[in-house]
Parts: C-alpha cells; structure tokens; sequence
C-alpha cells in the first residue's frame, strides 16, 4: 500500500466523549498513563509525522520513555540493545538486522527511532518472527517444530470471538481468502500469535526498564489495537492495572494499493452493523482528514 502526501485539514476526536478534542488536551491525557498506542497505516507519511509530532512532544516532558516497535521482529533485540547503548548507528543496525528486507519501508521510522534513541529512550523489537506467521498461517501452529514454538508466548489466547469475527469480515480483502473455517481459523490464530508476541514483549520491556515509571510508546498496524482486543487485550492480562490510551490515524481515503496488492486485494463490503460486534469504541482517540480540505492542522 502506498499513499498520497496532499495536504488537508485534519482534527482530533476524542470518542468517549463524541467530541472533537484539542491537541494540547489530548496530550496531557497521553503523557498520564502507561501505555500509548499509535495504530497506523504502515505506508501513510502522514501518520509517520503525527507519530513524531506525539512522541517528540511526549519526549519534551522528560518522561523515561520505551519505544516499541512491530517493525522490527524480537529476536533482533541483541541488535537493537547496541543501537540503545550507542554501540552502533541507525545505518548499522538497519544492515545488521537485515531490516530492508524484513520491513521494506523501514526508512519511514527512522526519524522517530533516532528521536527517541537522542532523547535516551529504549527502543525494542516486539514482533514475532514472519516465517513463524507465516507457517501458522498456512499450515497451523501445530506444525510448528518445537523450537519455533518456543519462540511464541506460551499462551496464545484465540477465545475471544468477537475479535475473530471481526478478523474474519476483514480479511475477506485478500483474494486467496475463502470463507473456508480451517482456513480462517489459521488466519485467526497467525494474527493472535502476533499480538501475544507483542503484548509479551511490551511487558518485558516496561518491567524490566531501568528507568522509573517510563512511558511506553508502541507503533503498530491499527488492526493491532483496534478496539482494544489484539495487544492492549493480551498486555492487560499480563498487567491488569496498566492505563493505556489507544489512538487510530485514519486511512481518510489516503491509502493506494499498489498494482501488486491490487491483484492480490479484492472489492469487500463490511456493514456497520457488522463492526458493531464490539461494545466499545475503535480507540480512545481518532485522528480525521477533511476530504475536502487543503490545509494541514495537526
């Protein structure tokens, strides 16, 4: 997916409260709690700038803060710990993590790595490893070797069916899909060991920080928070009291499929009675385009 980099007025919505909210007021409810998810649309440039304007500012109230990222798999951590310890560039931990090839658009984040990573903030790997995904997503986690298994949290939680319901109206999108229920299933459950992989490695990382009450930062597809029950569910049941704040950049008519994806995509339609299978919002916080404006006001 691709998009368009034309600029238009946006605004914030709070949801709960049905209002649009200021800027300024949204982030100090931000800077309070424990954990801030920014879900994007990975190849949107403009969600790229609202997630530095929010971290850049969240780092100027002096906050420890853990960066985490579903752009880079876990087991590169290594890596990443020299990148923390400033034994190594952002150029040299790109090439050492292969990450061109594990994340193509990994240049899109290198603005907010290294903003974070100036500001003495802890940047972490949360992703599963794709071949692992991948795997499970074909064949199932059954076929996992005992060694791949052991990469992946113990528990991978796939009882919530209002998530999977949702899954399975959204995946619809891919063409090879075929509302087959082993097939979905497979799908299903390929999405759940990414988000208990995340949310794993999102608690480590907060419990395991150095740094006094650090603020934990994480950027990631928006299908991963989405009305809370992929990564925010999973890191909950790790750590009951956690606060957190979701927040959805909207695709706002932005994203183009490539003409690979669109061979690969299809036409679906979803009804909002059937996005009503949740009883709560998408997020705590939208961010909205006017599709008719043409100024930039974030």
């Amino acid at each position: 997916m691709t998009g368009r980099t034309v600029n238009r007025c946006g605004f914030w919505v709070d949801t709960y409260r049905g209002e649009p909210v200021a800027y300024k007021q949204m982030l100090m409810d931000l800077a309070e709690v424990d954990v801030v998810y920014l879900g994007e649309h990975h190849t949107l440039t403009r969600h790229h700038e609202l997630q530095h304007k929010i971290i850049a500012d969240l780092l100027a109230r002096d906050r420890p803060l853990v960066l985490g990222l579903e752009q880079v798999e876990a087991f590169n951590q290594p890596a990443l710990d020299r990148y923390n310890c400033h034994e190594i560039t952002f150029e040299q931990l790109s090439e050492l993590i292969d990450w061109p090839s594990r994340w193509g658009n990994y240049q899109d984040y290198q603005k907010i790595v290294k903003a974070v990573h100036h500001a003495g903030g802890t940047i972490v790997g949360l992703n599963a490893r794709q071949e692992i995904i991948r795997k499970v997503g074909r064949w199932g986690i059954q076929t996992l070797s005992g060694q791949e298994r052991n990469e992946l949290p113990d528990q991978i939680d796939t009882a919530n069916e209002k998530y999977r319901q949702h899954l399975n109206n959204t995946m619809m999108v891919m063409a090879h899909v075929k509302d087959i229920p082993e097939m979905l299933d497979r799908m299903f459950t390929a999405q759940v060991c990414r988000d208990e992989m995340m949310a794993e490695k999102l608690f480590q990382a907060i419990n395991n920080s150095n740094q006094p009450d650090p603020l934990a930062v994480v950027l990631c597809g928006s299908g991963h928070v989405s009305y809370g029950a992929g990564i925010p569910f999973r890191l909950k049941r790790r750590s009951p009291n956690v606060e957190d704040r979701i927040i959805i950049l909207s695709g706002s008519g932005d994203v183009v499929l490539s003409k690979k994806m669109q061979t690969l995509s299809r036409d679906i339609s979803i009804t909002h009675q059937q996005l009503k299978c949740f009883d709560i919002p998408i997020a705590d916080y939208l961010h909205v385009v006017n599709l008719e404006g043409h100024l930039d006001n974030y």
